[in-house]
């Protein structure tokens, strides 16, 4: 865990110096080249048009949404690069520990898709289904 002293949030402003590589979970069937870009309903809440594309520099957290996102196509992880500036992801920052442990991000502009990852560490399929009832049930507004 992060002393609240040393943790500097991630701004537009300063996420030059983040490392990646940086990945996306979906379901949608993507190939390199393409771009991800913000404007599309979410893949979690139909209801929501999101205002940025998220991203992580964890694969295993990319995983679990490509899990949670809603849709026909099987769970994929994208490796991403960001064209313009990003943020802390405010859904998850802060919220149970101090700081950004989970490296979540997000950005108004597009993500570059440059590859695909084959495989990465999987969350248990009955935390899957919890999260995802929860989700359904309303709980985990997304802060957009």
């Amino acid at each position: 865990m992060i002393p609240d002293d040393e943790w500097v949030p991630v701004s537009p402003e300063n996420c030059g110096g983040v490392a990646g590589p940086f990945y996306h979970g979906t379901r949608a069937d993507l190939s390199a080249g393409d771009l991800l870009t913000a404007g599309f309903r979410s893949n979690y809440d139909e209801r929501v048009v999101m205002n940025h594309v998220y991203f992580t520099a964890m694969p295993k957290g990319a995983g679990l949404a490509a899990d949670m996102a809603r849709g026909e196509g099987r769970p994929r992880v994208y490796v991403v690069v960001p064209t313009g500036g990003f943020e802390d992801d405010p859904n998850v920052t802060n919220k149970k520990f101090p700081g950004n442990p989970t490296r979540s991000y997000r950005s108004r502009h597009p993500l570059k898709v440059v590859g695909e990852l084959e495989s990465w560490e999987p969350y248990d399929p009955e935390f899957i289904r919890q999260l995802r009832s929860r989700v359904e049930a309303g709980m985990g507004e997304i802060i957009n």
